[in-house]
């Protein structure tokens, strides 16, 4: 008895010493495969940088879907209006539901990625394994993500979009800005949706979703490693870098692809805007939403809200990045490159 205990105890010490914490910890945590580990540090990771960038993402909301009183303003008077007319908590309206949406769409984001990156690896060597692999994977994972928490962020949207003035009775509030009941809530926007339009009308807007995440995820991906490879490799582990090199894939990849998010937005919000302030905002498809939008408000709101985009995109990823390094040491997630071998096997 005296002797195993012993030599348990011993073995404990060094996994201590070595890095690696006592058996006792690692009993349910090491079990874990790598992939559900994944889903975890993404999920987690994806929550926290969602809701430090909320304010902005509200903003952005507004800015882009025109917004009556939202129209002319910048950011600055944006969040002063938001915060004069709502509270603080005006800011993270919207923000239950998109972390509630955030959450399993970063945990399959990054799981995704991982798994198909590993399986392009194994079975399509004539991709190689440079950044191309990364494009490929970057952008299956992001349309797999999309795909399966699109509702979710339909729900974010129509949530965000409502502007109710707390200082007034919310009876009258909801009659003088909306020609119907405002959502009270994640669950009462798609119960309402699904009643109106089905599965349909839980994906409007799916298209320009799928059309912008698609090059966007790829991007970021490719840009990323293309830029981390030509970082020295004594830098290559640095937090700062990966953090920097992040928020250059993301700036880039975002304003490629950021036009088609205008378009997204206004599909969510269609059936919410008056027609006396926007017009008919019922696109047939993405490309009727880009020269709609050109020919009757100028090529420039195609970029609407981008100048917020790139103020969130850097705090967004730095804390997206640190939160999931952190969820990775803590998890005991492998390096990437040997994560693949874990995952594939």
């Amino acid at each position: 008895m005296g002797s195993p205990q012993g030599s348990t105890l011993t073995s404990d010490m060094t996994g201590l010493i070595d890095g690696s914490t006592a058996r006792s910890d690692v009993s349910f945590i090491d079990c874990l495969p790598v992939y559900v580990k994944e889903l975890i540090a993404g999920g987690a990771a994806g929550a926290i940088a969602k809701t430090t960038i909320a304010p902005l993402e509200r903003i952005k909301i507004l800015l882009q879907t025109r917004t009556d009183g939202f129209q002319s303003l910048g950011v600055y008077q944006s969040l002063r209006k938001v915060l004069k007319h709502e509270g603080f908590m005006g800011f993270y309206k919207g923000n239950g539901a998109s972390v509630v949406r955030i959450i399993p769409y970063a945990a399959l984001h990054f799981m995704t990625y991982e798994q198909y990156r590993g399986w392009m690896l194994d079975n399509c060597n004539f991709f190689g394994s440079g950044p191309l692999v990364d494009l490929i994977a970057g952008s299956c994972s992001g349309g797999t993500a999309v795909l399966c928490t699109y509702p979710l962020d339909l729900a974010r949207t129509k949530l965000a979009y409502q502007v109710v003035d707390t200082r007034t009775k919310f009876s009258s509030a909801m009659t003088s800005l909306y020609p119907r009941p405002a959502y009270s809530g994640i669950r009462d926007v798609l119960t309402t949706v699904y009643k109106e339009g089905g599965m349909r009308g839980l994906y409007r807007g799916v298209g320009p979703t799928l059309a912008g995440i698609l090059p966007y995820a790829g991007l970021k991906f490719y840009i990323y490693e293309v830029i981390k490879i030509r970082v020295p490799e004594e830098h290559q582990k640095s937090i700062v870098m990966n953090l920097s090199c992040g928020a250059i894939a993301g700036l880039l990849g975002q304003t490629f692809t950021y036009p088609l998010d205008v378009v997204r937005r206004q599909m969510q919000v269609g059936s919410l805007q008056s027609s006396s302030i926007q017009g008919d905002t019922r696109y047939r498809n993405t490309y009727d939403g880009l020269t709609t939008i050109v020919r009757n408000h100028g090529w420039r709101q195609l970029f609407a809200g981008l100048s917020i985009n790139y103020i969130k995109i850097v705090p967004s990823v730095a804390v997206g990045f640190a939160a999931y390094d952190m969820m990775k040491v803590w998890l005991r997630i492998p390096p990437r490159q040997k994560s693949q071998a874990a995952s594939s096997g």
